[in-house]
């Protein structure tokens, strides 16, 4: 199987919150875009002020950049696009945008809820909002989660990445996403943290979905945690890369997220090589210690002929020091 290089070239940070907003004060994440016909749209989360026992809302929003320099921003959105969710649902403490897609004249974001929980501090499913007017605003498509817990898949779910007719076969819709598979207390400072893997799904909406039950990607370590698939398939192979960290005392840079990678003939059997990720950490700066949640956007390249491919991706801290995008030419 051919498994062309991706040697990405940075081109830098494009956002990190400075207190534009009370509910823009920290972190910008998982960067989620949206090409238009002249710019692209990116969607991200963002938090408030954490509340007195340190706990944290999120909501979405976006920016637009350049098409021809995805580092200039042309528009910061004054308000959230797609905040928490009722009380008592999967949602009511944060919505984080993941995959878009268009059917008809809508555009369905996919997104990841967040509810607060005893035992462990936190629960994640994916939900689906819908927008008529490219992302100025969303509209809940349903009450509850199009993806959640099972009798097989008993923990957190999150990190949707949505294709159509991925590799040309016409077999539908195919998901990417995480299921936690333990939750485990750290020796190091007593956290309980999950541990969760990429699962594959199919389905004819986009609503219903069929699972493999099965982990996609060989982890690296017992404890590895896996996170925000981007799939591209190109030249008869699909392409994936993924966050990776170890499941406990991972918020510093020996243990932290990076960017790994594994390729695919048929979207089901996936080989692992890191070394082809393409995409490291810079040696200082806002990307230095950490990479994660990438994303993918190809469009035509802005000099010749082929295809430009951009990955947006977090930095520090998964996304305290904001989101930047690097790019690589497609032939």
């Amino acid at each position: 199987m051919a498994t062309p290089p991706f040697a990405w070239r940075k081109l830098g940070r494009i956002f990190a919150p400075a207190g534009e907003h009370p509910w823009m004060r920290h972190f910008a994440q998982v960067p989620t875009p949206l090409l238009l016909p002249d710019r692209i749209r990116i969607f991200f989360t963002t938090r408030p002020d954490p509340e007195p026992d340190g706990s944290f809302v999120s909501v979405t929003t976006f920016l637009d950049v350049a098409r021809d320099d995805p580092t200039r921003i042309l528009r910061l959105h004054d308000r959230p696009v797609l905040g928490p969710g009722a009380v008592g649902a999967f949602d009511q403490f944060g919505a984080m945008p993941c995959s878009l897609r268009r059917v008809g004249d809508e555009l369905w974001l996919y997104y990841v809820g967040w509810a607060r929980a005893r035992g462990v501090p936190w629960h994640s499913a994916v939900g689906l909002a819908v927008s008529h007017d490219d992302g100025l605003s969303f509209e809940r498509r349903h009450r509850g989660p199009i993806l959640t817990r099972t009798p097989d898949e008993p923990f957190v779910h999150g990190s949707p990445c949505v294709l159509d007719n991925a590799s040309g076969d016409g077999r539908g819709l195919h998901l990417w996403y995480l299921s936690g598979t333990a939750w485990v207390e750290s020796d190091v400072d007593g956290r309980v943290e999950s541990i969760y893997r990429l699962m594959h799904a199919r389905s004819t909406d986009g609503v219903h979905w069929q699972r493999d039950g099965r982990e996609i990607v060989p982890p690296r370590s017992a404890d590895e945690c896996q996170a925000r698939p981007a799939v591209l398939w190109h030249a008869g192979t699909a392409h994936l890369w993924f966050s990776w960290r170890h499941g406990v005392d991972f918020r510093n840079p020996q243990r932290g997220y990076g960017i790994g990678y594994a390729h695919s003939s048929d979207l089901q059997h996936w080989q692992r090589d890191d070394a082809l990720a393409g995409l490291g950490r810079s040696v200082t700066g806002w990307d230095s210690e950490m990479v994660s949640y990438p994303s993918l956007l190809q469009l035509p390249a802005a000099r010749g002929s082929g295809q430009q491919l951009l990955m947006f991706y977090c930095g520090n801290q998964m996304g305290r020091d904001g989101f930047g995008v690097a790019e690589v030419d497609l032939p």
